[in-house]
Parts: C-alpha cells; structure tokens; sequence
C-alpha cells in the first residue's frame, strides 16, 4: 500500500513536471491573444438589403474569412460573429493595411469583354460665383461602342501576337461625358466603363460589356484553384485551373473574344485585360498583366477562397498596441501571484504541514497547465491565452482550494469523531471526494454552458475554467489522496510543534 501510494504522488508530479519540460525543451511557450499580445480587431457588418441575414449565411462569412486569412500567412485568427456582426480579431498582425483589403472584401469575379477604349471623365463645368464648378453628372449605362472606335479581332496581329488598335482609335471621346461605375453599380447583365488602372492598357478607362455567355452570368465560381506563378521571362502571373463545368464556359467565353480583350473585372476593378489567344484552355490558364508578386497573391487568393454572400462594411477598426498587450499581461499575473502568494500563505498558517500539500499541488498542476496550453498553442489547434483566458485560471486557483478544504475539514470532522489520524486519512477523502466531484461537476457545466453560448472572449474564460476543473479531479485523487495519506502515517510530520498535522486539524477546534 505504501508502495502504491507512492509511486501514485511520483508519476503524477513527473507527468506535470514531464509536461512542463516538454514545452521548454521545443521552446514552446504560451500563444498569446489580441488582449495581450497587440494585433487588429474590425467589426463588420452586412449592408442592408432588406432582410435579415440568417445565421448560415453569417457562418459562411466566417468560414471564407478565415480560409483568406490563413492564406495570407496570419497565425490563428479569431474570426466570429456576434450578433448580425462579423468581428475578426488578428494577433500580433503587422501588415494591417494589406490584411484589411483583403479580408472583407466581397471578391466578385466577372470575365467581360472590352468593347473600346474611352477617356477621362470629364463632368461639365459652370460659373458659380466667378468660379468654375463641375457639375454632378448621374451614372448611367454607357451604350455599345460605334465603329470605328470598337474594339476586335481586326487589331490582333497573328504574327506578332500582339493586339494594338490604332492610336487614333484607342479611346472614344464622347464617353468623356460618362462617369466610371459605381462598386454597387457594376451589375454581371450591363456595360459598365471602369478606370484601367494599374492593369494597364490602351486607354485611360475601358467600356465593358456584360458578363454572360448563353444567357448565363459567368463568374470566378468557375475557377477551382489558383495559385501565383513566376514566368521563365521573370514576370508574375495568377495561374488558375477550371472546374469540370466551368471549363466549357470558359471555352466559350474564349471562343466569342477570339482574338480580343477579355477584362477580368474584381469587385469593380480591372485587374487584367488579356488578350485571348486560344478557344480551348483545357481546363486550365492564366491571368497575367503587369503585377507584382504581392498583387497575384492577393488575386490568387480571392479566386481561391470565393466571393462573400453579403456586402460587408466596417463598423470600427481597432489597433491594440503590444505596449498595452504586455501592460495588461503584466496586470493580469502579478494579481495571480498575489493572489496565489496569499492563498499559499493563508493555508500553511491555518493547516500547517497540510498548508504545504496546497503549495506542492498548486506547483504540480500550474507546470502542467502551461505545458498543455503551450502544447495546444503549438499544435494545429493554436490555442491563444487572452485575458479572459488568464481570468479563468486564477478563479481556477479558488476552484483547486477549495477541493483541498472540503478534504481537510473532512479530516477535522473525523479527528472530532474520536478517529485517528492515520484513520481519517483514508476514510475522510471517501466522503470527501463525492464533494469535490459535485462540486467541480457544477462548475465543469458552467464551462461547457459558456463555451457554447457565448463567442469571444467569454469562451476563453469558459475553456480554461473547464481545463482546469478537470485537471483538478484528477489531481485530488492521484496526487492529493496519496500524499495526505503519507503525510497522515508518519508521526514525525503528524506530531511536529509547528508544523504538524495535529496541531493544523486542532486549529478549528481551538478556535471554535
């Protein structure tokens, strides 16, 4: 028996101790939040489009959110929604500005063709008050394009390769008077006119007609997968793949712009205007121009992770700084460690030798708590510890005492019974433990109430409680158990003046 009892307090000490070695020799420590590691918080809401958004469709956001930002190499974002809101909060993040315009966008891909070039808009003016005024000129639908300014296949060179429209037809003037598409105005079924951009072309701005082939409106839906390509000539490319229904599209769109410009118009602007120079791309091609490597990485990954189901616009943006991350952090453990120092204090002056069984407990189960949550952290799960999260492990602290309290007032109420210590031991953990369990039952069910209810920072809180509940059952009867019962069998440590285990039982006695 007291081979068995032994060898329980040892392995368990090894095993919080193994794991807290485990995380220091891989170099793990814990993942820290946004709360306390600095990073961006933006909250986004759905534009209003006369109905609500249902939950599913909110759910989806999150999913495609998150897909883009793990593409773009940002380490275990916290992407929820609360509410009818999306709140995406990135740790430790240092590019904010590319994140952001890459996040929330919708990423809607229409494949359309060029029909001409035109100019600059220019608004007409008038005289207010001895100053030239531009007029608000409305948006409308620009027409087709008139020969000769109308882009074809007459412009491309099979010997070059090349299409070029001669410069005195490159741009129609009489679509000056028409102002670019609005975003929300850039309708699959129309000819919109959009500035040309960093894209690059023959004009300053293109008019483009619609997005259907077949009376099917065609979008980048039809694309499976694409990924940024470096050419042997040194330039970068968005190389994408087609799905087994969308290659035929895309056959179809190349077969009717054979020898034309086809733009690829995002969210209402030009990324590229190829010429196509194939009517079959077998299931696979490339979006090229004159990009960046940033540029068809951020392309590639909107093909790859798909449009938004809803138009999103950002409610607020918050930049937490890491000085203030690590001002909370310090906050939050220098009031455990009080806390902790007093509760340790407060036990050995109240239960003696029993005090200490605390002491070594609390150690034991802290080592192995920062080992598992810097493995889980290290893991594919990436666990973050936020302030929430370090609030739970403190009101953990209470949780594990007041299991060793409900042990030694058992054992007080045996040793008033008339019973040995070596008896109580034994017998008063029996009761005891049906305690503990009820109790840590109770709070182990608040854990799990929390964590599915709530979102945020709340299911921090609720999963360390949680953890820490259980690692509390299991150290109450295989470390706890043992080493009292050791404790209580030798007269040495049970009879000592100070510090004995005596005097700690007697002490409610005296007292009441």
């Amino acid at each position: 028996m007291h081979r068995k009892l032994v060898a329980s307090v040892t392995l368990s000490a090894l095993a919080c101790f193994g794991m807290l070695v485990l995380a220091l020799g891989f170099g793990w420590s814990p993942k820290l939040g946004l709360d306390l590691q600095g990073g961006l918080s933006v909250t986004y809401q759905p534009v209003e489009t006369g109905h609500k958004v249902s939950n599913a469709t909110l759910q989806t956001v999150v999913t495609i959110m998150t897909d883009r930002v793990d593409a773009l190499g940002v380490s275990q974002p916290n992407i929820s929604s609360q509410g009818g809101d999306v709140v995406v909060q990135l740790p430790g993040v240092k590019n904010a500005a590319t994140i952001l315009k890459q996040v929330g966008v919708t990423a809607q891909l229409y494949f359309r063709p060029v029909l001409c070039g035109a100019p600059a808009f220019s608004p007409p003016t008038e005289q207010k008050n001895g100053k030239t005024v531009s007029e608000k000129v409305p948006y409308k639908t620009p027409p087709a394009c008139p020969a000769p300014y109308a882009y074809s296949s007459a412009f491309y060179d099979a010997t070059t390769g090349n299409f070029s429209p001669p410069e005195q037809d490159a741009e129609d003037p009489n679509y000056a008077s028409y102002p670019s598409t609005p975003e929300g105005d850039d309708n699959p079924r129309d000819n919109v006119i959009l500035n040309v951009g960093s894209a690059g072309g023959f004009a300053e701005r293109y008019v483009l007609g619609p997005s259907v082939i077949n009376k099917k409106i065609v979008t980048g839906t039809i694309i499976k997968s694409a990924y940024a390509q470096l050419l042997t000539t040194g330039g970068w490319v968005t190389a994408f793949t087609l799905t087994g229904p969308g290659s035929p599209i895309f056959n179809d769109i190349a077969q009717a712009n054979y020898h034309s410009l086809v733009a690829n118009d995002l969210d209402g602007t030009i990324v590229s205007a190829p010429v196509i120079d194939a009517t079959n791309f077998n299931g696979s091609g490339q979006i090229s121009g004159d990009f960046t490597e940033d540029q068809v990485n951020a392309l590639a990954v909107d093909l790859n992770y798909g449009s938004l189901p809803v138009t999103l616009k950002q409610l607020t943006v918050e930049t937490v700084s890491p000085s203030l991350g690590k001002t909370s952090l310090h906050a939050g453990l220098l009031a455990g460690l009080l806390g902790l120092l007093l509760v340790m204090g407060y036990t050995i002056f109240y239960y003696r030798a029993l005090g200490i069984v605390v002491v070594l407990g609390l150690v034991t189960t802290a080592a192995f708590l920062y080992g598992f949550i810097s493995l889980l952290g290290a893991s594919s799960l990436g666990l973050r510890l936020d302030l929430s999260g370090v609030t739970g492990l403190i009101v953990s602290v209470g949780i594990t005492v007041d299991s060793y309290i409900v042990y030694f007032e058992r054992l007080k109420d045996e040793v008033r019974a008339g019973r040995s210590i070596r008896t109580a031991v034994d017998r008063g953990f029996r009761s005891a433990y049906r305690t503990i369990l009820s109790a840590d039952a109770v709070s182990f069910i608040g854990a799990v109430v929390l964590w599915q209810l709530s979102t945020g920072d709340v299911r921090g809180f609720a999963f360390m409680l949680g953890l820490s509940t259980l690692v509390d059952v299991i150290t109450a009867y295989v470390f706890t158990r043992p080493f009292v019962i050791l404790i209580g069998q030798n007269p040495s440590l049970t009879e000592a003046r100070h510090l004995g285990v005596a005097r700690g039982l007697a002490a409610s006695r005296s007292s009441s």
